[in-house]
């Protein structure tokens, strides 16, 4: 069997997963050039906030036609720095444009004034930016991630700086050159290739007013922490361990469908993918049986090739810590169905993976699992379903499968999470909010909801009001 051994490696530096070969380091950003960049960003926002939507729009949806039209290039970008398949990287590309697109074109209706109907005089709501928003992202997603922060923030008037993952340095410097091509002031979008300690310095400085994060769930209390005794506002995304229900009544194939793509999209490396295979009894044989030839039918290879049905994990380290995850899992009593192995040949590949058989008292049963690793549950009926979704530490996302549409939305009411599906688990839509509950974070991105999570709600009433007697 192919084995390949870790190495130290640079806080930034591109590996392609696929051969595990080196494809270029950078030298991380000084304490010097970091100030420099918090303070061409302060400035900046000096004047950015007094822009008008439409003057802010000019920018934002000019980067959007340029992603568009550099779809190929920014998709191989990803490919090569973190395995995603090419089809995969050319739909993140896309839909990452369609998100600056909508907050070109939505955000003044998004943040006008709403008008209040107190009981004497008048008053209304006003949003206004806060300032420097510093962002921490993960590698999963290179451009979306930071497109879902850019878009909104940047068209509410603050401007953004980015920490991206130590693993796409090339995608995160692609970005920050999209916004220069589009006409942006300096400091209004950068990106900063610096250490944990450095990123600490910068949600301690009083010119950043608000932290995002999408990470782990030890990152975020970090950060968040960190925010708070800074009373700064914050928003954080720590991945989930979302629950897949099928209930008896369920269009089979469909559900195997959605199945297969929302355990295996992004190689599994997805916050909100199906993770939680929860079946009812009546169903659980023919589902069990489906879904493990589906998943053994998928083929390892070049993700730069269309034909690939299966690419590798992001890195080294991230296959070594889901093999490790899956071995301790059966050590303490699950049952490996599929899998459960890397695949003998160059790059960081990983079989299909199903475990059944996982008890309370199994670490597997608390944990998430960012990979190609899918737990398999039958349970007696749909009460049992929704009780067993709701035992865990996560609430991001989740589905339900049923031919019954109204049944389906009242299981999806009493699932505790941030996010549910009936029949789909289609999430890829700017107008739709993202997050979660639980160790799965707090506050939104994307729709309405993400543009308002850094700005201030300010309140004016006005009105010839009389005061109180004394």
């Amino acid at each position: 069997m192919t084995v390949q051994t870790l190495r130290p490696v640079m806080q930034y530096e591109s590996v392609n997963p696929f051969d595990g070969k080196t494809l270029k380091t950078f030298v991380e950003t000084t304490d010097a050039q970091l100030e420099q960049k918090i303070a061409t960003a302060q400035a900046c926002y000096e004047t950015w906030r007094h822009k008008t939507y439409a003057e802010r729009a000019i920018i934002v949806a000019k980067a959007a036609k340029l992603m568009h039209a550099g779809v190929d290039n920014y998709a191989r970008l990803a490919t090569l720095e973190m395995g995603k398949r090419i089809n995969e990287a050319r739909g993140e590309v896309q839909f990452s444009a369609e998100i600056l697109a909508y907050y070109a074109k939505n955000a003044e209706r998004f943040l006008g004034p709403v008008k209040l109907n107190p009981a004497v005089g008048q008053a209304h709501m006003e949003s206004s930016p806060i300032g420097v928003i510093f962002c921490v992202e993960p590698w999963n997603f290179p451009f979306y991630q930071l497109a879902r922060v850019a878009g909104p923030q940047l068209m509410a008037g603050n401007v953004v700086i980015v920490k991206h993952a130590g693993i796409v340095p090339q995608c995160a410097i692609a970005f920050e050159k999209l916004w220069i091509e589009a006409g942006a002031p300096a400091g209004l979008y950068t990106n900063l290739l610096i250490t944990h300690a450095q990123s600490d310095r910068v949600v301690d400085d009083p010119r950043i007013k608000g932290v995002a994060l999408t990470g782990s769930v030890a990152a975020g209390k970090s950060v968040a922490s960190r925010a708070g005794a800074n009373v700064k506002v914050s928003s954080m995304e720590l991945g989930g361990s979302d629950a897949f229900i099928v209930l008896e009544d369920a269009d089979l194939d469909h559900a195997i469908k959605w199945a297969v793509w929302g355990r295996m999209y992004n190689a599994g490396q997805t916050c909100c993918a199906a993770k939680r295979f929860i079946v009812v009894e009546a169903l659980a044989d023919k589902f069990l049986e489906k879904f493990r030839t589906a998943l053994g039918s998928l083929k390892p290879g070049d993700p730069m090739d269309e034909k690939t049905t299966l690419g590798p994990l992001s890195s080294e380290s991230a296959l070594l810590d889901l093999t490790n995850q899956v071995e301790k899992a059966v050590s303490r009593g699950a049952k490996l169905l599929l899998g459960g192995k890397r695949i003998d040949r160059p790059g960081s590949y990983m079989e299909p993976t199903i475990l059944t058989g996982i008890t309370p008292d199994n670490p597997a049963y608390r944990e998430e699992f960012f990979g190609p690793v899918a737990l398999f549950f039958r349970v007696k009926d749909e009460d049992a379903a929704i009780a067993l979704a709701n035992d865990s530490d996560f609430g991001l996302g989740g589905s339900v499968f049923t031919k019954d549409e109204a049944r389906g939305q009242r299981v999806a009411s009493r699932v505790e999470t941030g996010m549910m599906f009936v029949n789909n688990i289609s999430w890829s839509d700017a107008e739709l909010p993202f997050g979660g509950i639980k160790y799965s974070g707090y506050g939104r991105e994307l729709g309405d909801m993400g543009i308002a999570q850094f700005v201030n709600k300010k309140l004016v009433r006005f009105g010839s009001i009389e005061a109180p007697a004394t």
